[in-house]
This record gives structure tokens, C-alpha cells and sequence, in this order.
């Protein structure tokens, strides 16, 4: 079930907006269906749009040469697709995927750029987000490493809830096995084994999460210290 999310404000960084600068980007975006598996963005590639997520996922993937790939980050209804942007490159060194299909608001870059030349305050709420982004790279390379793929698994799938509305993820093993750097059949069989604790229900592409505080107590650290940051960094979506 796809989520309609017409107002911009759905996206924490639109909805933290000073009103002067909300009233002048709002004529600027433009409302964008992103199906699974787009390419928004690609390595070395200029970089054309930004994009706000609302009910879309997008997973940053660093890509290998032997065509493997693991998913540095996720973006959802908390960020923005395109942070080279504002820090000063003109192309994305990572591969942008649509991850969870659903809806963003796209802007052109030149204009975001010259748009945030106006406000130091938009500026300052880009670095609080980069600062939670970059916390969230530093975990996941950190859980990765040290932690089991049944943890990985529940970090991966309690960052997504975070990021959509109601608690079907219409994902495949597939893509969750990309983006976590692990074989599909790896990731089968950690499903597995969360389905049979009665704390996710998988079929067909979709999973449904029937435990947030079993995931939750299952997973690592690394999912609280990710969400720690958001909270403590990111302005809150405007209610529905």
C-alpha cells in the first residue's frame, strides 16, 4: 500500500523551515513518484536534482568493481537525496537507488544552491542533518563489521519503519541483501528466523513488522544511537 503524501512538509528538513524562506521554496518543488529501483543519482554523474523524500526510501550504495555493492545510508522523510550539493561537489559519489517506492519533491540543484546562498538558517539545519547522516554511515560500516546479520537485518528494517508511515516494508531480500553487502540467501535466512520469533510476516515483497520493541530488543546498539541523533538533530514533520 503506497502512502500519499501531498504536502512537503511531510519531510522533516522542509518542515523545519524558516516561513520566509517555506513560502519562497514551496513554487520551487515539484511532487515526484519514485518507483523501486529508480536511479536518482549516479557516481561521478552531475548532479541535476535534489530530493526530498516523504514516502519514498533511498538507499546510497557504494559500488564495488566486482559488481558487488553495500548500502552506506538510507534517506527517507528525514533527509535529503543530494547532500553534495550543499557541501560543495557537483556530482554524487555514491549510487542513489530507490530503495522503498513511494513519493519525494524534487528541486533543481542550481536553483537549491542558489536558494540557500538567502538563508544561513537552512544552511545550519543541512548541517544538523549531515551530522545524523554521517552518524548513520559511521554505524552502519561499525555494524557491519561487528555485528550479526540477524542484528544488521533488524537495523536495517527499524531505520526503514522510522522513515515510512505504518509497518509493511515493500522491499525484497534482493534489495535488502545489496544494500547490507550479504547474499540473498543470507538474508532468506535471517527472515526466517524473525518470522519464526513472530516479529515480521514476509511474502511476496512485503514485510509486514508485527513486533517493533521484539526487532528493537533483537537488533544491536547501532539502531539507537541512529535514531538518538535523528531526534536530537531533525525538526519534526508538520501533523497531518
Amino acid at each position: 500500500m503506497m502512502f500519499i503524501a501531498s504536502d512537503p512538509r511531510t519531510n522533516r528538513l522542509l518542515a523545519g523551515l524558516p516561513d520566509a524562506e517555506w513560502q519562497r521554496w514551496l513554487p520551487l518543488l515539484e511532487r515526484v513518484e519514485l518507483p523501486y529501483g529508480r536511479t536518482l543519482h549516479a557516481p561521478g554523474a552531475a548532479l541535476e536534482q535534489v530530493y526530498f523524500p516523504t514516502t519514498a526510501i533511498v538507499a546510497l550504495l557504494q559500488l564495488l568493481e566486482d559488481g558487488g555493492s553495500s548500502a552506506v545510508a538510507m534517506v527517507g522523510n528525514e533527509g535529503i537525496v543530494g547532500v553534495s550539493a550543499y557541501l560543495g561537489g557537483k556530482s554524487a559519489p555514491w549510487h542513489a537507488v530507490v530503495q522503498s517506492a513511494g513519493q519525494a519533491f524534487r528541486m533543481g540543484a542550481q536553483t537549491f544552491r542558489d536558494e540557500l546562498k538567502r538563508s544561513d538558517l537552512v544552511m545550519r539545519l543541512l548541517l544538523r542533518y549531515t551530522q545524523s547522516l554521517i552518524t548513520q554511515m559511521a554505524q552502519a560500516a561499525a555494524c557491519n563489521r561487528h555485528h550479526s546479520l540477524d542484528q544488521q537485518l533488524c537495523r536495517w528494517l527499524l531505520l526503514c519503519l522510522d522513515r515510512l508511515q505504518g509497518n509493511v516494508l515493500e522491499m525484497t531480500q534482493e534489495s535488502i541483501a545489496h544494500a547490507l553487502g550479504v547474499r540473498r540467501e543470507g538474508v532468506a535466512e535471517a527472515a526466517h528466523r524473525l518470522q519464526e520469533a513472530g516479529l515480521i510476516r514476509y511474502a511476496r515483497g512485503h514485510i509486514a513488522v508485527l513486533d517493533r520493541g521484539g526487532l528493537q530488543r533483537r537488533s544491536c546498539e547501532c539502531y539507537a544511537a541512529v535514531a538518538h541523533e535523528d531526534e536530537r538533530l531533525l525538526p519534526e514533520p508538520v501533523p497531518a
